[in-house]
């Protein structure tokens, strides 16, 4: 179940990250409300998470996960252009996910 927790959270990082983006330095209220939100409920979710993960693992998961994540939203929306090479690299960070994930 922790594990579910983290990568929700990792989600939530992606969420935040990119309402702060829209916020435009926190001068537009609802990109902002979100922000804090999402912030909150990722943070709270990874310090339940490394409850029963270890901190270095559970941060670094948190940090993956929330990468790809932002990535992927900000390809999505056009925000951001993703190439073949930047979709391999992702892949590869993925796969260290995973690799973390089964050594644990």
């Amino acid at each position: 179940m922790a594990w579910v927790i983290l990568i929700a959270a990792g989600l939530l990082e992606a969420v935040w990250a990119t309402a702060m983006q829209a916020s435009k330095g926190f001068r537009r209220w609802r990109p902002t409300v979100l922000f804090v939100v999402a912030m909150l409920a990722s943070m709270g979710g990874l310090a339940w998470a490394m409850l029963e993960i270890p901190t270095g693992t559970a941060y670094a998961v948190w940090v993956g996960v929330g990468a790809v994540a932002t990535v992927a939203l900000q390809a999505a929306r056009g925000k951001e252009r993703l190439t073949v090479v930047r979709s391999l690299l992702l892949v590869l960070l993925v796969g260290c996910l995973v690799g973390l994930k089964l050594v644990s």
